[in-house]
């Protein structure tokens, strides 16, 4: 992709409507993309839309990343709205905040699909159309996927996100796609809403990570950046 942008680049972000997804598709649409963003909540989605006054550069689309025709569905409309697609951000997913010894399992079974099972079917979806632009896979991981914690499910989740990006990354290179992953540290963001509590010490903003990730998304053509590892100061692990 092109430093200049020409306003024709197209991205999808999933959990596109707080956080980090929405950070990112601010970014986007300051530097002339056109953006989808899609996510479980109709009402999220619409408030965003509002705040950016909604404007014609930006679709919303509620679905569930883990459901593959959901997942086609938002795919399909973004191609159908916009006429191409550049760029994809699989940003969706959530911790139960538990551990695998003493945790609730109840809540696992969301986690995992979402968490790694809905950026596997977000490149399935998309990767036809991402041949067409020579365009580019964007992961966000966590720290938690390079660090081992004990007991942490939310961890493995990511650990398999990690594993995710470079595999793909090896087979759709030859096609012209790049894939990046972005691993996020200790982030101030509503992930931390189901702890109870924001972790102690200096957090990073959802605005920060977005700077990464469309770095990452506007280098020179011919350029892969694969992976990405942000840390505040002063997180040790």
């Amino acid at each position: 992709m092109s430093e200049n942008k020409s306003g024709n680049q197209v991205a999808l972000i999933t959990g596109g409507g707080s956080g980090i997804g929405a950070a990112v598709a601010r970014r986007l649409l300051d530097a002339g993309y056109r953006v989808a963003v899609t996510g479980r909540g109709e009402e999220r989605l619409t408030a965003f839309a509002e705040e950016l006054g909604r404007p014609g550069e930006l679709l919303t689309i509620a679905g569930d990343t883990a459901v593959y025709d959901d997942v086609r569905s938002t795919v399909g409309a973004t191609l159908q709205e916009f006429g191409r697609l550049d760029a994809v951000v699989a940003n969706a997913g959530f911790a139960t905040h538990d551990t695998v010894a003493e945790g609730d399992p109840a809540g696992w079974t969301d986690m995992v699909l979402t968490n790694v099972l809905g950026p596997a079917l977000l490149i399935r979806a998309s990767v036809d159309a991402l041949k067409e632009t020579h365009g580019r896979i964007v992961l966000v991981g966590s720290v938690a996927g390079f660090v081992h914690t004990p007991g942490n499910i939310y961890g493995a989740t990511k650990w398999a996100v990690t594993g995710l990006a470079e595999n793909t990354r090896r087979q759709v290179t030859e096609w012209g796609v790049g894939v990046t992953l972005i691993a996020p540290g200790r982030t101030e963001t509503p992930f931390w809403d189901s702890y109870g509590s924001l972790p102690p010490g200096h957090l990073l903003t959802a605005d920060q990570i977005a700077d990464s990730v469309v770095w990452a998304m506007c280098r020179p053509a011919g350029v892969d950046v694969n992976t990405v590892v942000v840390r505040p100061v002063g997180q040790p692990v």
